[in-house]
Protein backbone atom coordinates (compact mmCIF):
# COMPACT_ATOMS: atom_id res chain seq x y z
CA UNK A 1 0.00 0.00 0.00
CA UNK A 2 1.40 3.43 -0.92
CA UNK A 3 2.03 6.29 1.51
CA UNK A 4 -1.09 8.21 0.44
CA UNK A 5 -3.28 5.19 1.15
CA UNK A 6 -1.82 4.74 4.61
CA UNK A 7 -2.29 8.44 5.37
CA UNK A 8 -5.93 8.25 4.23
CA UNK A 9 -6.63 5.25 6.48
CA UNK A 10 -5.01 6.98 9.46
CA UNK A 11 -7.05 10.14 8.83
CA UNK A 12 -10.27 8.10 8.76
CA UNK A 13 -9.23 6.34 11.95
CA UNK A 14 -8.63 9.68 13.70
CA UNK A 15 -12.03 10.92 12.49
CA UNK A 16 -13.75 7.85 13.90
CA UNK A 17 -11.91 8.22 17.21
CA UNK A 18 -12.93 11.86 17.45
CA UNK A 19 -16.59 10.81 17.50
CA UNK A 20 -16.03 8.16 20.21
CA UNK A 21 -17.94 8.56 23.45
CA UNK A 22 -16.03 9.99 26.43
CA UNK A 23 -14.67 7.52 28.95
CA UNK A 24 -17.06 8.65 31.70
CA UNK A 25 -20.07 7.76 29.49
CA UNK A 26 -20.23 4.12 30.64
CA UNK A 27 -22.72 1.47 29.43
CA UNK A 28 -24.74 1.55 32.72
CA UNK A 29 -25.10 5.30 32.31
CA UNK A 30 -26.26 4.85 28.72
CA UNK A 31 -28.89 2.33 29.83
CA UNK A 32 -30.09 4.60 32.63
CA UNK A 33 -30.26 7.56 30.25
CA UNK A 34 -32.33 5.53 27.77
CA UNK A 35 -34.86 4.68 30.49
CA UNK A 36 -35.03 8.31 31.61
CA UNK A 37 -35.62 9.39 28.02
CA UNK A 38 -38.33 6.74 27.61
CA UNK A 39 -40.29 7.81 30.69
CA UNK A 40 -39.84 11.49 29.84
CA UNK A 41 -41.21 10.90 26.34
CA UNK A 42 -44.05 8.88 27.84
CA UNK A 43 -44.93 11.69 30.26
CA UNK A 44 -44.94 14.28 27.48
CA UNK A 45 -47.06 12.04 25.25
CA UNK A 46 -49.60 11.46 28.05
CA UNK A 47 -49.90 15.23 28.56
CA UNK A 48 -50.37 15.88 24.85
CA UNK A 49 -52.89 13.08 24.36
CA UNK A 50 -54.73 13.73 27.62
CA UNK A 51 -56.77 10.54 27.38
CA UNK A 52 -57.22 7.60 29.74
CA UNK A 53 -55.88 5.23 27.09
CA UNK A 54 -52.41 6.69 27.76
CA UNK A 55 -52.00 7.29 31.51
CA UNK A 56 -48.92 9.04 32.81
CA UNK A 57 -46.01 7.15 34.39
CA UNK A 58 -46.93 8.62 37.77
CA UNK A 59 -50.47 7.27 37.51
CA UNK A 60 -49.15 3.80 36.63
CA UNK A 61 -46.62 3.98 39.48
CA UNK A 62 -49.42 4.90 41.88
CA UNK A 63 -51.48 1.86 40.80
CA UNK A 64 -48.41 -0.33 41.04
CA UNK A 65 -47.80 0.78 44.63
CA UNK A 66 -51.46 0.34 45.58
CA UNK A 67 -51.72 -3.17 44.13
CA UNK A 68 -48.42 -4.19 45.71
CA UNK A 69 -49.22 -2.96 49.22
CA UNK A 70 -52.99 -3.33 49.38
CA UNK A 71 -53.84 -5.59 46.44
CA UNK A 72 -53.03 -9.05 45.14
CA UNK A 73 -50.35 -8.17 42.59
CA UNK A 74 -47.65 -10.19 44.36
CA UNK A 75 -49.96 -13.19 44.66
CA UNK A 76 -50.83 -13.04 40.96
CA UNK A 77 -47.17 -12.79 40.01
CA UNK A 78 -46.31 -15.74 42.27
CA UNK A 79 -49.02 -17.88 40.65
CA UNK A 80 -47.82 -17.05 37.14
CA UNK A 81 -44.15 -17.55 38.02
CA UNK A 82 -44.94 -20.96 39.52
CA UNK A 83 -46.56 -21.99 36.24
CA UNK A 84 -43.62 -20.57 34.29
CA UNK A 85 -41.11 -22.39 36.49
CA UNK A 86 -42.77 -25.80 36.24
CA UNK A 87 -43.28 -25.51 32.49
CA UNK A 88 -39.74 -24.23 31.95
CA UNK A 89 -38.01 -27.00 33.91
CA UNK A 90 -40.01 -29.83 32.31
CA UNK A 91 -39.69 -28.41 28.78
CA UNK A 92 -35.93 -27.86 29.15
CA UNK A 93 -35.37 -31.36 30.52
CA UNK A 94 -37.36 -33.12 27.79
CA UNK A 95 -36.08 -30.87 25.00
CA UNK A 96 -32.45 -31.23 26.07
CA UNK A 97 -32.69 -35.02 26.27
CA UNK A 98 -34.45 -35.24 22.91
CA UNK A 99 -31.95 -32.87 21.28
CA UNK A 100 -28.96 -34.83 22.55
CA UNK A 101 -30.39 -38.12 21.34
CA UNK A 102 -31.39 -36.73 17.92
CA UNK A 103 -28.01 -35.08 17.45
CA UNK A 104 -26.11 -38.17 18.53
CA UNK A 105 -28.05 -40.97 16.85
CA UNK A 106 -29.21 -40.64 13.25
CA UNK A 107 -31.84 -43.35 13.61
CA UNK A 108 -33.45 -41.48 16.48
CA UNK A 109 -33.32 -38.30 14.42
CA UNK A 110 -35.02 -39.98 11.44
CA UNK A 111 -37.86 -41.22 13.62
CA UNK A 112 -38.68 -37.92 15.34
CA UNK A 113 -37.59 -35.30 12.79
CA UNK A 114 -41.00 -35.09 11.07
CA UNK A 115 -42.76 -34.88 14.43
CA UNK A 116 -40.37 -32.12 15.42
CA UNK A 117 -41.25 -30.09 12.33
CA UNK A 118 -44.94 -30.64 13.06
CA UNK A 119 -44.51 -29.44 16.64
CA UNK A 120 -42.68 -26.32 15.51
CA UNK A 121 -45.49 -25.33 13.16
CA UNK A 122 -48.61 -25.98 15.25
CA UNK A 123 -49.97 -22.63 16.49
CA UNK A 124 -49.75 -22.28 20.27
CA UNK A 125 -53.34 -21.11 20.55
CA UNK A 126 -54.62 -24.32 18.93
CA UNK A 127 -52.60 -26.43 21.36
CA UNK A 128 -54.05 -24.42 24.24
CA UNK A 129 -57.62 -24.93 23.08
CA UNK A 130 -57.09 -28.67 22.62
CA UNK A 131 -55.49 -29.10 26.05
CA UNK A 132 -58.23 -27.08 27.74
CA UNK A 133 -60.89 -29.19 26.00
CA UNK A 134 -59.22 -32.52 26.75
CA UNK A 135 -57.84 -31.88 30.26
CA UNK A 136 -59.96 -28.99 31.54
CA UNK A 137 -59.48 -25.36 32.49
CA UNK A 138 -56.77 -25.93 35.08
CA UNK A 139 -53.03 -25.66 35.65
CA UNK A 140 -52.31 -29.14 34.31
CA UNK A 141 -53.75 -28.25 30.91
CA UNK A 142 -51.80 -24.99 30.83
CA UNK A 143 -48.48 -26.63 31.72
CA UNK A 144 -49.08 -29.42 29.19
CA UNK A 145 -49.85 -26.90 26.43
CA UNK A 146 -46.72 -24.87 27.18
CA UNK A 147 -44.53 -27.99 27.21
CA UNK A 148 -45.92 -29.13 23.85
CA UNK A 149 -45.16 -25.71 22.39
CA UNK A 150 -41.70 -25.27 23.88
CA UNK A 151 -40.09 -28.73 23.69
CA UNK A 152 -39.60 -28.64 19.86
CA UNK A 153 -37.74 -25.32 20.05
CA UNK A 154 -35.38 -26.57 22.77
CA UNK A 155 -34.86 -29.83 20.89
CA UNK A 156 -33.84 -28.07 17.68
CA UNK A 157 -31.25 -25.87 19.43
CA UNK A 158 -29.72 -28.68 21.46
CA UNK A 159 -29.71 -31.03 18.47
CA UNK A 160 -27.57 -28.59 16.51
CA UNK A 161 -25.19 -28.38 19.45
CA UNK A 162 -25.00 -32.18 19.71
CA UNK A 163 -24.16 -32.37 16.02
CA UNK A 164 -21.34 -29.88 16.55
CA UNK A 165 -19.71 -31.78 19.44
CA UNK A 166 -16.04 -32.44 18.75
CA UNK A 167 -15.77 -36.20 18.18
CA UNK A 168 -12.03 -36.16 18.97
CA UNK A 169 -12.77 -35.47 22.64
CA UNK A 170 -15.20 -38.38 22.72
CA UNK A 171 -12.54 -40.65 21.24
CA UNK A 172 -10.11 -39.48 23.92
CA UNK A 173 -12.70 -40.37 26.55
CA UNK A 174 -13.01 -43.85 25.05
CA UNK A 175 -9.24 -44.24 24.95
CA UNK A 176 -8.96 -43.37 28.64
CA UNK A 177 -11.99 -45.55 29.40
CA UNK A 178 -13.94 -42.78 31.10
CA UNK A 179 -17.27 -43.80 32.54
CA UNK A 180 -20.44 -42.72 30.71
CA UNK A 181 -21.17 -40.36 33.61
CA UNK A 182 -17.82 -38.56 33.31
CA UNK A 183 -18.03 -38.52 29.52
CA UNK A 184 -21.44 -36.88 29.70
CA UNK A 185 -20.66 -34.24 32.33
CA UNK A 186 -16.98 -33.57 31.58
CA UNK A 187 -16.87 -33.71 27.78
CA UNK A 188 -20.32 -33.79 26.19
CA UNK A 189 -22.36 -31.31 28.23
CA UNK A 190 -19.68 -28.55 28.43
CA UNK A 191 -19.79 -28.32 24.63
CA UNK A 192 -23.59 -28.14 24.74
CA UNK A 193 -23.87 -25.47 27.45
CA UNK A 194 -23.90 -22.50 25.02
CA UNK A 195 -26.76 -24.11 23.08
CA UNK A 196 -28.61 -25.05 26.26
CA UNK A 197 -28.30 -21.51 27.63
CA UNK A 198 -29.53 -20.06 24.35
CA UNK A 199 -32.51 -22.41 24.50
CA UNK A 200 -33.12 -21.48 28.14
CA UNK A 201 -33.06 -17.75 27.48
CA UNK A 202 -35.33 -17.92 24.44
CA UNK A 203 -37.48 -20.48 26.23
CA UNK A 204 -38.09 -18.30 29.25
CA UNK A 205 -39.00 -15.36 27.03
CA UNK A 206 -41.44 -17.50 25.07
CA UNK A 207 -42.95 -19.45 27.97
CA UNK A 208 -44.03 -16.51 30.07
CA UNK A 209 -45.67 -14.88 27.05
CA UNK A 210 -47.55 -18.08 26.22
CA UNK A 211 -48.67 -18.54 29.82
CA UNK A 212 -49.98 -14.98 30.01
CA UNK A 213 -52.08 -15.61 26.90
CA UNK A 214 -53.34 -18.94 28.23
CA UNK A 215 -54.25 -17.33 31.57
CA UNK A 216 -56.10 -14.64 29.67
CA UNK A 217 -58.25 -17.03 27.63
CA UNK A 218 -58.85 -19.90 30.03
CA UNK A 219 -57.95 -19.39 33.70
CA UNK A 220 -59.22 -17.33 36.60
CA UNK A 221 -55.94 -16.48 38.31
CA UNK A 222 -52.51 -15.11 37.50
CA UNK A 223 -51.21 -12.00 35.79
CA UNK A 224 -52.85 -12.86 32.46
CA UNK A 225 -56.27 -13.10 34.10
CA UNK A 226 -55.75 -9.72 35.78
CA UNK A 227 -54.72 -8.12 32.51
CA UNK A 228 -57.83 -9.49 30.83
CA UNK A 229 -60.04 -8.21 33.66
CA UNK A 230 -58.65 -4.68 33.66
CA UNK A 231 -58.71 -4.60 29.86
CA UNK A 232 -62.43 -5.36 29.90
CA UNK A 233 -63.12 -2.36 32.15
CA UNK A 234 -60.62 -0.28 30.12
CA UNK A 235 -58.39 0.48 33.11
CA UNK A 236 -55.14 1.10 31.25
CA UNK A 237 -53.28 2.25 34.36
CA UNK A 238 -53.86 -1.14 35.97
CA UNK A 239 -52.99 -3.00 32.77
CA UNK A 240 -49.66 -1.18 32.53
CA UNK A 241 -49.00 -1.58 36.26
CA UNK A 242 -49.31 -5.37 36.08
CA UNK A 243 -47.34 -5.45 32.83
CA UNK A 244 -44.40 -3.47 34.18
CA UNK A 245 -44.36 -5.44 37.43
CA UNK A 246 -44.13 -8.79 35.66
CA UNK A 247 -41.60 -7.56 33.09
CA UNK A 248 -39.43 -6.27 35.94
CA UNK A 249 -39.50 -9.70 37.59
CA UNK A 250 -38.54 -11.43 34.34
CA UNK A 251 -35.66 -8.98 33.81
CA UNK A 252 -34.41 -9.67 37.34
CA UNK A 253 -34.45 -13.40 36.60
CA UNK A 254 -32.38 -12.71 33.48
CA UNK A 255 -29.87 -10.55 35.37
CA UNK A 256 -29.60 -12.54 38.59
CA UNK A 257 -30.03 -16.12 37.38
CA UNK A 258 -29.51 -16.68 33.64
CA UNK A 259 -26.53 -14.40 33.05
CA UNK A 260 -24.51 -15.62 36.08
CA UNK A 261 -25.31 -19.21 35.13
CA UNK A 262 -24.18 -18.57 31.56
CA UNK A 263 -20.90 -17.01 32.72
CA UNK A 264 -20.21 -19.94 35.01
CA UNK A 265 -21.10 -22.68 32.53
CA UNK A 266 -19.41 -21.15 29.47
CA UNK A 267 -16.48 -19.40 31.17
CA UNK A 268 -14.10 -22.11 29.94
CA UNK A 269 -14.54 -20.80 26.40
CA UNK A 270 -12.95 -17.44 27.20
Amino acid sequence: MDTDGVATIRAKDRAIRSFALPSWFSPPLIRAASFVFFFLAWEIASILVAHRSLPSPLAVAERLYTYTVHGDLLESIAITLARVGVSFVIAMFIGTAMGMLMGRYKGFDYVFDSWLVLGLNIPAIIVAFLCFLWVGLDDQALVLAVIINKVPTVTVMVREGARAVDRDYLQVAQAYRLSPYKTLFKIHLPQLYPYIMAAARSGLALIWKIILVFELIGLSSGVGYKLQYYFQIFDMSSVLAYTFAFVAIVMLIELLVLRPAERKLTGWRL
